[in-house]
């Protein structure tokens, strides 16, 4: 088996391919589906953000799994296959596994060090498991993953420094606004209450628990603006978190799901007292525009949310500057709204030319970047010896069964040639003799063997023992059919069969 990483990021690809390529909803489920049934791929975990879509995998070979993967990429978003090649990226083994460490620390990110990515990678592990199509390999991947980015973020001072999308897109839009986010307002300075979208701790135990966290935050560089939020998911519950803590007089919320909308807007009144919050009907979301400073919007719909048309028609006789976030990718907000007077847009695409031109440089995060980076290449070693070890043991369980074996035989024929009336206790002892010769003799070199497997090249030492002790692994399966150390049969995939 070999794990593999393909996919297409804000690094290697524009944001209009990126926008082709998202896997969302049944689109991904399908896919999936038949990567897993494809003869090349074991095991799928899909990756799917505005700056990336990345498909991890364990695969029987490593070519036939890009060549496999990229074609059901192609099929089921219609990108070409030359169109793709052009801005894809393939990572194998180690590289792999270093890939996807230092995506969920924040360092490929297109805000380097942003946090999000940790809670995006722990959902793609988790609709895996669900799904079925993450087995044993991509499961201990993705569960050392979201160690390590719990280790980036605790053990050095990345969170300190590090901005997220939400606070760094602020940044850039409220430019427009006359207004510039102070960057140094703490990222927690109010805690919401359990069973908030933006606290992900379940339902409110107690309904009438007082309230802790109403003490009324300063002024920040948002003060009195009206802002509307589309959209009710973790993105969204973000951006109403960080406009309330920069000082949002008004947040109103829209959700195709109402009961969504209307939590959030009840979370952020109980947790600052310096807001106002509401929520509208989904479809009313554009009569509330000229209403608001500034509308943020993160929903993961298919197609546009607000067309050109639909923007200029509310805001027509409009004075004041209207600035439009867009965070969603697919794009949510039609690039049609440029030409409207006095209206901007800042969509993924602005925030990457901001990224590249050096807007929103950090040098308390570059400080950090080198003590992550470390955190990272210990890891993908602690990583690849585990695995090597695990890899090896079938050969080792195999060189202790043959020894075994023999001392059964000798002992067998020994006993034969021993006097009758020599007593069971001695010949126990003299097979419990017999074993532990062997046991000795067998412990050094099994130990080393799993030792040298983490080195580079390390296969070829459990390859020089099967070839030695002429081995014939036979790997027991469990009672699903699924083959040790972790690798599914055919048989046993979730998926269905390719015609």
């Amino acid at each position: 088996m070999s794990v593999l990483a393909v996919g297409l990021s804000h690094r290697s690809s524009p944001v209009a391919l990126l926008e082709r390529v998202a896997l969302n909803g049944e689109t991904r489920t399908r896919a999936v589906g038949e990567m897993v049934g494809s003869d090349a791929v074991n095991e799928v975990m899909v990756v799917s953000t505005c700056n990336r879509t990345e498909v991890y995998a364990d695969v029987e070979n490593p070519h036939g799994g890009v060549a496999a993967i990229t074609e059901l990429l192609s099929w089921h978003t219609g990108v070409t296959l030359g169109e793709l090649n052009e801005h894809l990226y393939a990572h194998f083994e180690d590289h792999a596994v270093q890939h996807l460490f230092s995506v969920t620390c924040g360092l490929d990110s297109m805000v380097v060090g942003e946090g999000q990515i940790l809670g995006q990678v722990r959902d793609a592990l988790k609709e895996g498991q669900e799904t079925g199509s993450v087995g044993r390999v991509l499961n201990d991947l993705g569960q050392r993953a979201l160690r390590v980015g719990k280790r980036a973020h605790t053990e050095t001072h990345l969170d300190h420094a590090g901005a997220d999308m939400v606070s760094f897109g602020l940044t850039i839009a409220t430019r427009e606004l006359a207004v510039t986010p102070d960057p140094s307002l703490p990222a927690a300075e109010v805690t919401p209450p359990a069973g908030c979208p933006m606290s992900g701790r379940g339902a409110l135990s107690d309904p009438a628990e007082p309230r802790s966290l109403g003490a009324a935050l300063p002024s920040g560089p948002l003060t009195g603006s009206r802002v509307l939020v589309l959209g009710a998911g973790s993105m969204s519950a973000l951006s109403a978190n960080t406009v309330a803590r920069q000082g949002a007089g008004t947040v109103i919320v829209a959700n195709r799901t109402p009961e969504r909308a209307a939590r959030l807007a009840e979370c952020l009144n109980e947790a600052y007292d310096t807001v106002r919050a509401g929520s509208v009907p989904f479809a009313e979301a554009a009569a509330t525009l000229a209403d608001v400073d500034l509308v943020i919007s993160c929903t993961g719909a298919q197609g546009l949310v607000l067309t050109a048309e639909a923007v200029a028609a509310a805001t027509r006789g409009r004075t004041r500057p209207l600035v439009f976030l867009d965070l969603a990718l697919p794009r949510d907000i039609d690039p049609g709204v440029r030409e409207l007077h006095g209206v901007h847009l800042v969509d993924i695409e602005d925030l990457r030319q901001a990224v590249a031109s050096g807007t929103g440089h950090d040098p308390g995060r570059s400080n950090a970047l080198p003590l992550v980076r470390g955190i990272v290449d210990e890891e993908v070693n602690e990583f690849r010896a585990i695995r090597r070890a695990n890899e090896v043991a079938p050969t080792v369980v195999a060189l202790r069964a043959q020894a075994r074996d023999v001392v059964d035989s000798e002992l067998s024929r020994l006993h034969g040639r021993l006097p009758d009336d020599l007593d069971d206790r001695t010949r126990e002892e003299i097979g419990r003799a017999m074993r532990r010769v062997a046991d000795k003799l067998l412990h050094r070199p099994t130990v080393r063997v799993k030792e040298l497997a983490a080195a580079p090249d390390g296969e070829s030492y459990e390859a020089a023992l099967r070839q030695l002790f002429d081995l014939d692994l036979q790997i027991p399966k469990d009672p699903d059919g699924e083959t040790c150390p972790g690798r599914r049969s055919p048989a046993a995939r979730p998926a269905q069969e390719k015609a």
